[in-house]
C-alpha cells in the first residue's frame, strides 16, 4: 500500500513545496485526532454508549486516531515536499508497515463489527449485550493481530532491495502489494457486505415476527374485553357455591379469572406485555433486540458505505499499478485517491453524530463544557 508517490528527485532549491497539501494535511489531522478522541470518550464517559457495538466502534476510532498521529504526518511532510522523500529509508518502512497495518485494522474493524452484529441478529439468547464477552473479546484481538501479520514482511525488510530509489517511499515488491490488498480489502469487504445483507434480511423477519405477535396480542386483548363485556354486574352475580362442590384452586386453569379482575361486570384488560411474554420465558431474559441496536444497525451501513467509497479507487488503481506493466497512472491521481482515502478517518465521528442521538448528545455537552 503507497502512501507517498515519489517523483524525480531534483535538487532540493529546484524543487517547489506543496503548501494546499500542508495546510490541507494539518487540518485533517485536527479534525481527525479531535473526532476520533471524542468518540472514545463519550463510550467511556456515558452509560448509554456502553454496548457492544460501541466497544468495537472504539476500536475502530483506536485505528484512524492511530493513522492521524503516525502516518499523515510523515505523509503530509512528503506531499509539502513535492512528492520527494528527503528522509530515512528506515522511517519510509516504518511509515508504509504502519500505514498497512492501520488501514487494515480499520477493515477489519469494520468486518469485525458486521460479524458481531450478524450473531446477534441470529442467536439473541446466547448474545451478551451488557457487557463484552470472550467471543467478542477475540473477535476484537483477531482484528488487531491480523491486521500486524499482514503488515509483517515489511517489517522484515520486504522493501529493503537493491537499487532502491532513496527519493521514493512506497511499497517496492508488486507481489506484496497485490498480497496486502487482497487481504486487507477484496477479501474482507465482499465478506462484510453479505453479513450485512444477511444481517438485515433476518431483522426484517424479526420485525415482521413482531408485528405479526403484537397483532395477534392486540386481537386477544379485544377477545377478552368482548367476553368480559357479557359477564353480568357483580352485583347480580350468584351467592358462591357450597364449599363441597367449589373447584379448587389448584384446579382453575391459568385462563379462569379471580375475583379481583372483576369490576362492574368487566374483567380487568390484560397488557399487551403479559400477554406477549407470559409464556415464553426466554423473552423475559432481553431475548428480543431492542431499539437502541436498531438504531446501531442503521448507522453502521452508512459507515461502511461511506469507507468503500472512499477506499475503493485506491486500492484499485494501486492493484493495478502492480499488475499492469504497461499501465501509467499520473502520481497526481494516485496522490488524490490516498488523500481520499485519509478523509474516511475524518468521517465516523460525522456520521455517530448526525445518525446517533446519544452521540450528539454527548459532543453537543462536552464541547458546551469546554467552550463555556
Amino acid at each position: 500500500m503507497e502512501v507517498v508517490n515519489g517523483t524525480e528527485a531534483g535538487d532540493p532549491e529546484e524543487r517547489g513545496h506543496n503548501v494546499p497539501a500542508l495546510v490541507f494535511g494539518v487540518l485533517l489531522i485536527i479534525v481527525i485526532t479531535c473526532g476520533n478522541v471524542l468518540v472514545c470518550l463519550s463510550v467511556f464517559m456515558e452509560r448509554a454508549l456502553k454496548t457492544t457495538t460501541n466497544y468495537f466502534i472504539v476500536s475502530l476510532a483506536v485505528a484512524d486516531l492511530m493513522l492521524a498521529v503516525l502516518v499523515l504526518p510523515l505523509f503530509v511532510y512528503s506531499e509539502f515536499e513535492d512528492g520527494v522523500w528527503t528522509l530515512s529509508t528506515t522511517l519510509c518502512d516504518c511509515l508504509m508497515t504502519m500505514d498497512v497495518m492501520l488501514c487494515t485494522a480499520s477493515i477489519f474493524n469494520l468486518c469485525a463489527i458486521s460479524v458481531d452484529r450478524f450473531i446477534a441478529v441470529s442467536i439473541p439468547l446466547t448474545y451478551n449485550r451488557k457487557h463484552v464477552d470472550t467471543r467478542q473479546v477475540l473477535l476484537l484481538s483477531a482484528t488487531w493481530i491480523l491486521a500486524l501479520a499482514v503488515a509483517s514482511p515489511i517489517m522484515f525488510g520486504l522493501n529493503d532491495i537493491p537499487g532502491r530509489e532513496p527519493g521514493e517511499c512506497k511499497l517496492e515488491n508488486n507481489d506484496y502489494v497485490v498480497y496486502s490488498s487482497v487481504c486487507s480489502f477484496f477479501i474482507p469487504c465482499p465478506i462484510m457486505l453479505l453479513l450485512y445483507c444477511a444481517m438485515f434480511r433476518g431483522l426484517r423477519r424479526w420485525e415482521e415476527s413482531r408485528k405479526a405477535k403484537l397483532r395477534n396480542s392486540i386481537q386477544a386483548c379485544r377477545k377478552l374485553q368482548e367476553a368480559a363485556a357479557g359477564l353480568p354486574p357483580l352485583a347480580s352475580l350468584p351467592p358462591l357455591l357450597p364449599p363441597i362442590i367449589e373447584r379448587e384452586p389448584a384446579e382453575a386453569g391459568p385462563e379462569a379469572p379471580t375475583p379481583a379482575e372483576f369490576r362492574d361486570g368487566r374483567m380487568r384488560a390484560v397488557s399487551l406485555a403479559e400477554i406477549k411474554f407470559d409464556h415464553d420465558p426466554r423473552r423475559r431474559k432481553g431475548a428480543k433486540i431492542n431499539s437502541r441496536e436498531r438504531k446501531a444497525m442503521k448507522v453502521l451501513p452508512v459507515v461502511v458505505g461511506c469507507f468503500l467509497f472512499c477506499w475503493t479507487p485506491f486500492f484499485v488503481l494501486h492493484t493495478m499499478r502492480a499488475r499492469c506493466q504497461g499501465c501509467h497512472i499520473p502520481p497526481v491521481l494516485m496522490s488524490v485517491v490516498t488523500w481520499l482515502g485519509y478523509v474516511n478517518s475524518a468521517l465516523n465521528p460525522v456520521i455517530y453524530t448526525i445518525f446517533n442521538t446519544e452521540f450528539r448528545n454527548f459532543f453537543k455537552k462536552f464541547l458546551g463544557r469546554c467552550c463555556s
